[in-house]
């Protein structure tokens, strides 16, 4: 299960593993309250070339493995919310990719965006890309995901 966390990456990595993560109070599944350490994991996100270790915990009640993540990125997704969404109305603002990423990861995140925005709302959204982004986002799914 993934938290959300406000923390800032920089600080992460120029803390590495001695960054004092915020520890959850008790379990999101069973509510227990003997959640413990459980390691770290390293994962990648766009802008930083070295790898960040994220904090992992467990809940000994119900086998939980709780991953904390820095807020403002998809779960499964290397690039900040804001980029993937300005990314998207450029393409649709101007008919071209910024040429600031790779086009098939772009051409990736659109398609499936256009995708999940048929499949939740219809076809009336088709032209309502944008909106249909933020909807989801809304009802904590990610919008550019493959997964409907």
């Amino acid at each position: 299960m993934i938290i959300f966390v406000p923390v800032c990456i920089k600080e992460i990595i120029a803390k590495g593993r001695d960054f004092p993560w915020p520890r959850p109070g008790e379990c999101p599944r069973c509510n227990g309250r003997r959640v413990w350490g459980h390691g770290f994991v390293p994962a990648f996100f766009d802008g930083y070339s070295c790898q960040v270790f994220l904090r992992r915990y467990r809940c000994p009640d119900c086998h939980c493995v709780l991953r904390l993540r820095p807020l403002g990125y998809f779960k499964r997704f290397q690039a900040p919310i804001e980029k993937i969404r300005s990314s998207i109305a450029y393409r649709l603002r101007n008919g071209r990719w910024p040429p600031s990423l790779s086009r098939a990861r772009q051409g990736h995140w659109l398609r499936s965006l256009y995708r999940k925005t048929l499949a939740y709302f219809g076809q009336g959204w088709k032209a309502r890309l944008l909106d249909g982004f933020d909807c989801l986002s809304r009802i904590n799914e990610v919008p550019v995901s493959r997964r409907i």
